[in-house]
């Protein structure tokens, strides 16, 4: 099978999202575009958010659109691989942490 699951040409649909939800679809896009705009935080700085959180969930689509969005504000490829080692970290130190539970249950069966 040559096809992949994921194509680049399927984040194009996206707009389309509430296709069969319009008013969800309509409230979904205005707080998306309320979040990833400038404010406190820049526009930039939001970008590299998306990216690192895109990447730590695997999502295809979104690391594509928040690669080039990054690129489009400027960013390089130095600042995109350090967020994404932020969330790589994030990641780890989330999963250790439940490590917690384990540690947890050990200790109370040695007693």
């Amino acid at each position: 099978m040559s096809q992949q699951y994921y194509e680049t040409k399927d984040l194009q649909d996206f707009s389309n999202i509430g296709e069969f939800a319009p008013e969800q679809g309509k409230k979904f896009f205005d707080y998306y575009i309320s979040s990833t705009s400038g404010g406190k935080l820049s526009e930039r700085e939001k970008a590299l958010i998306a990216l690192a959180v895109a990447t730590v969930r695997h999502c295809p689509y979104c690391i594509d659109a928040y690669t080039n969005k990054c690129l489009s504000l400027g960013l390089g490829n130095d600042e995109m691989m350090e967020a994404i080692h932020v969330g790589a970290a994030m990641v780890a130190g989330d999963t250790l942490a439940h490590a917690t539970q384990m540690r947890k249950i050990v200790k109370q069966k040695e007693m």
